[in-house]
């Protein structure tokens, strides 16, 4: 058939086709670290199959859609990739440039996870996360790269601020605003709560990941590195990447340090994907000063449309995808209108604004970011309203509360083994005195005279094991209650049923498992004991194995060791 591939070029473009691939490591590892630990197996394992799931989509239809022509609106129909591809004009052999396309349309279906995070079905993200393999990315992405309209108007997202980022955060908007926020996120006057991530270490891991792996998802966009022009191209590419990032978690840093009055960590890793979001689509065309400030303007940008997104539009979004992957994708395309220097006319001159362009470029990138907006929300829109009025978005109350993992997947925690220690406090004695040694400083101080007790009221102990999920709910109907004070102690335990039946391969485990639990111990005097008892049944009563226990003991004496003051005085008020 006479083709001639380059060698430089094919290892380049599998290189990058791998390092996009290891992508999903990172969004696994930031929407993981992101949400709570009750929840990390189905993250993973939504992160695992949109990839397993979008690879044989994208390889029987999205493909062909996005590629097989160069009609305005689609590519074409070619099931399995059988036509004739070379009218492309690559260096590369096709299956070689079909896997570097298969990885960047996983990426766009990933980013939806992490915005309807902790309460969305299982099945339900299969059934979207296919959907916009097969079809919603395809056709945008034709309009982009394909030869579409966009291209054919001189559109530049050269490797996808838009075709990739803003596809999937606005996907992530229209769903996390259908599918409602988390239980307990907001207030009964819609003021935002917080819900911390349960590990900010494996974020952080992400973030590195991603920004390792960004290198190959710009760089090797290139396609080429056969040609002067083209290694001159790739080795700008990883600059103006590279600096916009830094750029960005530099100035989303200094803007929470002013802001919250503390330089914010999970903010401040959003800052530097928000950074390579917004360079990915003029990468190859600005110059250092461009990519400077296309990160400073993403800093601003990611902080603020983040707190719109959570505090205005009161929608819940656990990891910030919206703020990062859409509005920093859209920020990020229209920048490229104003800073394009490598990017010229016929004469030679730079299209960008900022450089003598005129408005046209920026008008083009205006028209396709507004375009590719209306085409994702729309259809994205019709596709989650499906889904919810079939099979159901959204998992139950309960499935919330006790988390997707168990739920969803019978998994009764991805940390099993792992049990917190609480934190070393060295103490000592001395004569008529407490010495308290914590982080290298020492107070004594002389202890008040016990005091006799005012009334002889009855003491009662509660001790009430309960899922660590369900300690939120427990907290709160003992505060409801008048109960002023509690102990919580994380333990391991099982009933008479032994534990859960749990599966590892397929294979059932026999042996009694130690289950994760909360322990909560609480005094009482003046709230009745069978208040507590009620409210506390109230709280954790779901009516499946593993509710939990209350026990309840009689209290002989109870001391206030700051005041001295005993029985029924010391339980009131805060030590």
């Amino acid at each position: 058939m006479g083709l001639s591939f380059s060698s430089a070029d094919t290892i380049w473009v599998l290189l990058g086709a791998a390092l996009v691939f290891f992508m999903q490591a990172g969004f696994a590892m930031v929407e993981t670290g992101f949400t709570r630990a009750k929840n990390a197996g189905n993250i993973i394992m939504k992160n695992l199959m949109d990839f397993a799931i979008g690879t044989p989509i994208f390889w029987f239809f999205g493909f062909g859609l996005m590629f097989a022509g160069s009609g305005a609106l689609i590519g074409g129909l070619d099931f399995f990739i059988q036509k004739d591809y070379s009218f492309l004009g690559l260096s590369v052999p096709l299956w070689a440039y079909a896997i570097f396309q298969t990885v960047f349309c996983a990426t766009a279906a990933t980013i939806v996870s992490g915005a309807m995070a902790e309460r969305t079905k299982f099945i339900a993200y299969c059934i979207y996360s296919a959907v916009i393999s097969a079809f919603i990315y395809p056709v945008s992405g034709h309009w982009i790269w394909g030869g579409g309209w966009l291209a054919q108007l001189g559109f530049h997202d050269f490797a996808g601020s838009t075709a990739v980022h803003m596809v999937g955060g606005v996907a992530a908007l229209v769903g996390a605003k259908i599918l409602g926020p988390r239980i307990g996120k907001y207030d009964k006057d819609g003021k935002p709560r917080a819900i911390p991530g349960h590990s900010l270490t494996l974020g952080a891991l992400g973030v590195f990941i991603l920004w390792f792996c960004w290198f190959g998802f710009n760089g090797c966009s290139t396609i080429s590195v056969s040609s002067d022009e083209s290694m001159i191209a790739a080795g700008r590419i990883f600059f103006t990447t590279n600096l916009a990032a830094a750029t960005a978690t530099v100035a989303v840093m200094i803007i929470t340090w002013i802001r919250y009055k503390k330089p914010d960590v999970s903010m401040t890793l959003n800052g530097s994907l928000a950074g390579l979001v917004a360079i990915t689509a003029g990468c190859d065309v600005v110059t250092p000063v461009g990519a400077f400030f296309i990160g400073l303007i993403a800093a601003f940008v990611v902080v603020f449309g983040i707190e719109f997104v959570d505090k205005v539009l009161k929608i819940d979004d656990p990891v910030g995808a919206i703020g990062v992957h859409g509005f920093c994708g859209a920020t990020g395309t229209l920048l490229t209108g104003l800073f394009a220097y490598y990017l010229t006319d016929d004469n030679g001159n730079p299209l960008g604004l900022f450089y003598g362009g005129g408005f046209q470029l920026f008008g083009t990138q205006l028209l396709g970011v507004i375009s590719v907006i209306a085409w994702v929300a729309i259809t994205m829109t019709i596709v989650f309203t499906i889904i919810k009025k079939t099979i159901g978005l959204r998992a139950s109350r309960e499935e919330e509360v006790r988390g997707l993992d168990v739920t969803e997947h019978n998994l009764v925690s991805s940390y099993a083994d792992f049990l917190p220690m609480p934190p070393q406090v060295l103490t000592g004695e001395t004569e008529n005195a407490t010495s308290v040694l914590l982080q290298g400083h020492e107070t004594v101080a002389a202890a008040p005279a016990i005091q006799p007790a005012a009334t002889n009221a009855t003491l009662t102990k509660l001790s009430i094991l309960c899922r660590q999920e369900s300690f939120s709910q427990l907290k709160d109907a003992m505060n409801a209650i008048g109960v002023t004070g509690m102990t919580v102690t994380q333990v391991l335990g099982y009933g008479r049923q032994k534990g859960r039946d749990t599966y590892y391969r397929g294979v059932k485990l026999d042996d009694a498992k130690l289950l994760p639990k909360v322990k909560v111990e609480v005094v009482v005097s003046k709230v009745p004991v069978e208040t507590v008892i009620e409210a506390a049944r109230k709280a954790l009563y779901t009516g499946h194995v593993g509710d939990g226990k209350i026990f309840v003991y009689h209290v002989e004496n109870t001391v206030r060791i700051r005041t001295g003051e005993q029985g029924f005085d010391a339980l009131q008020g805060e030590d």
